[in-house]
């Protein structure tokens, strides 16, 4: 299933903190920590918490958020069905990042080992 142009705008407009409190929720909700939560958006994105709450008082869209991360080089190993779309098949870059990180907080949710979460074994 590929993206649609509208799909793949509203991603890219959508700003990072505006979506972050769900993530807290989905993961608090599960019995994980806001800590495991930035330690999973920094193992993606490069960015350490002080950074992730700077990008979050500056309401940077998922675009700027994307623009200026330093992906994992094994980011590319985050595979699976994320929001009814196939993460490995999303030709758009910025879509197919921004669902790389919905699959790792859902990972965290769901209860996964951290060590899996974060593609070290």
């Amino acid at each position: 299933m590929t993206t649609t142009p509208e799909h793949d705008r509203r991603i890219a407009e959508m700003t990072f903190s505006s979506v972050y409190p769900h993530y807290i929720t989905k993961v608090e909700k599960k019995g994980r920590t806001e800590e495991e939560l930035l330690t999973v958006i920094e193992w993606l994105t490069g960015f350490d918490g002080s950074k992730v709450q700077k990008l979050i008082d500056e309401k940077v869209t998922f675009k700027e958020f994307f623009a200026q991360a330093k992906l994992h080089p094994n980011a590319d190993l985050i595979k699976g069905v994320i929001c009814g779309y196939r993460i490995e098949n999303i030709e758009t870059p910025l879509t197919r990042q921004t669902r790389y990180l919905d699959k790792l907080v859902d990972e965290l949710a769901k209860g996964r080992k951290m060590e899996k979460i974060l593609r070290e074994a």
